[in-house]
């Protein structure tokens, strides 16, 4: 079920920057054509410019189902399928849970989840038609473990996107579509933009995980898409941290405690 990402068509959210600039161009170097989208189109159009020839671009607003049906219309003109959508749109609220008000929660989960729940409703038509494709949904090691409860509306949208991915897998791979969800433990991008601040800053509680830079990221993302695995870790260290959260939940929000500043 392994997609050749040889001459495949990839739909990458959030490619301005970051990660999903890294994966379009890991794509690209593998020999995908990469429709580029970000809700900044300049950041897009200088990403698609960067790709070979490869690259074309698009603004889009993943909480706007007309510009995902826009984004699709173009690369159905442009490149006359669809075989990869890489959902990689993400924004944060940071600061106590008390403090966070309710549109700012609504903000976070309309983009992060339902971002994602948008682009399903557009592209998997596409593929569940052709029987064949790959989904990846950018998530989070906080989606997998319980650290990030300074930034909780980020946490809780994350661990629903594992959760919509793992249950995504079992819809789709009988059907002949590979589904991926990403979990990046630290990266050195840009989403710093991205953040909105409430009240005091909570202080971190949980284990530490490598930086990597945002490159090396897009090489995994790609390898693990060809490789069609289901979970991608940036940190090896988090498969360990999941076996013990795993294995007593219990013990592990013990520990984590133990170690609060």
């Amino acid at each position: 079920m392994s997609i050749d990402l040889d001459n495949a068509v990839a739909v990458i959210t959030g490619a301005g920057s970051g990660i999903g600039r890294a994966a379009a161009h890991a794509f690209a170097r593998r020999g995908a054509r990469v429709v580029v989208t970000d809700i900044d189109g300049d950041r897009a159009a200088r990403v698609a410019a960067g790709l070979a020839g490869r690259g074309t671009a698009a603004t889009c607003d993943v909480t706007s189902l007309g510009d995902l049906e826009a984004v699709r219309d173009l690369a159905l003109d442009r490149f006359g399928r669809v075989d990869l959508v890489m959902n990689n749109v993400g924004v944060l609220a940071v600061g106590p849970v008390e403090a966070i008000p309710l549109e700012t929660w609504q903000r976070v989960v309309d983009v992060n989840l339902l971002g994602i729940v948008r682009s399903n409703l557009v592209f998997l038509p596409l593929l569940l038609e052709r029987g064949s494709g790959h989904v990846v949904n950018t998530a989070s090691t906080a989606g997998l473990l319980p650290y990030g409860y300074d930034r909780l509306p980020y946490t809780a949208t994350k661990h629903a996107v594992v959760g919509l991915s793992e249950a995504l897998a079992l819809y789709l791979r009988p059907r002949g579509i590979g589904v991926s969800c990403l979990c990046p433990a630290g990266v050195a991008t840009n989403i710093v933009e991205q953040i909105t601040f409430h009240g005091e800053p909570a202080p971190p509680r949980g284990p530490s995980f490598p930086v990597l830079d945002a490159e090396t990221v897009g090489e995994i993302v790609a390898d693990g898409v060809a490789a069609d695995r289901f979970l991608i870790l940036t940190a090896p260290e988090a498969a360990g941290e999941l076996r013990a959260h795993g294995a007593d939940v219990d013990a592990y929000l013990s520990h984590l405690l133990k170690e609060a500043p």
